[in-house]
């Protein structure tokens, strides 16, 4: 006999389906996704990644104005506990960022205090042997998540995981579902700017959208500014 009050993850699941379809008599949205997973989690934010290989695709959606910012700075910067979790394939906690007992995010970490974030949480999103990126979790205050969070959050990306499969699965061949694009922000003009200095510098993409993390943070700018610039001829990697 299970101890009253704990959930199996069946019934996890199903609160957090009911949860997604609550007040909506249409498919389910990526803010949708993004909203839900702050409410049932109790958390102050929440965002979705998605990568590929060890390149990121950009921000699926995010709930506020912080967990934007957020995922901007896992993307331009290419650390933070999103990017962790995909590489290593397991969760990813910092419960003080200000007090971290490893400092693991130099770059992300202070930006990421200064506009109020305390904690840190990402959950790897992966369908079987499939991995998709990360959900991620911040709170303002610091602390852990508690048993019933984590145990939540697991089922949330998996239901995250599966929803973005079966999305791109009726999309057409080559081309990025609908349901996916709509509100997300997949720096294009970045991928395109690896791209380009990948031929160029006669290295693989990977190592191309490094070098323009390092340009970007060496001289201050966005990864979005310098990839424009790039992408227009402005500007040419060495």
């Amino acid at each position: 006999m299970r101890p009253a009050g704990v959930l199996v993850a069946g019934e996890r699941l199903e609160r957090i389906l009911a949860a997604l379809s609550a007040g909506s008599g249409r498919e389910v949205s990526t803010r949708q996704l993004c909203e839900t997973a702050a409410g049932v989690l109790g958390v102050d934010g929440t965002g979705v990644m998605l990568m590929s290989g060890d390149v990121a695709y950009g921000s699926l959606c995010t709930t506020n104005d912080v967990s934007e910012l957020i995922e901007e700075l896992q993307y331009s910067l290419g650390e933070g506990p999103c990017v962790d979790a995909y590489n290593y394939d397991r969760v990813i906690a910092e419960p003080d960022l200000a007090d971290p007992a490893t400092v693991r995010w130099a770059a992300f970490g202070p930006p990421a205090l200064q506009v109020g974030v305390r904690a840190v949480f990402a959950f790897p999103l992966r369908v079987g042997a499939v991995r998709l990126g990360a959900l991620d979790l911040y709170m303002d205050r610091p602390g852990h998540l508690s048993d019933d969070q984590h145990a939540d959050a697991l089922v949330m990306a998996d239901v995250v995981a599966s929803w973005v499969l079966d999305a791109q699965a009726r999309a057409p061949v080559g081309s990025v579902a609908a349901a996916l694009d709509a509100e997300a922000e997949f720096h294009l003009v970045a991928h395109n700017a690896a791209g380009m200095v990948s031929a160029q510098l006669g290295v693989n993409v990977t190592e191309a959208m490094l070098r323009l993390r390092a340009y970007a943070f060496s001289h201050g700018r966005s990864l979005a500014s310098v990839a424009e610039d790039v992408v227009a001829r402005r500007l040419r990697l060495k």
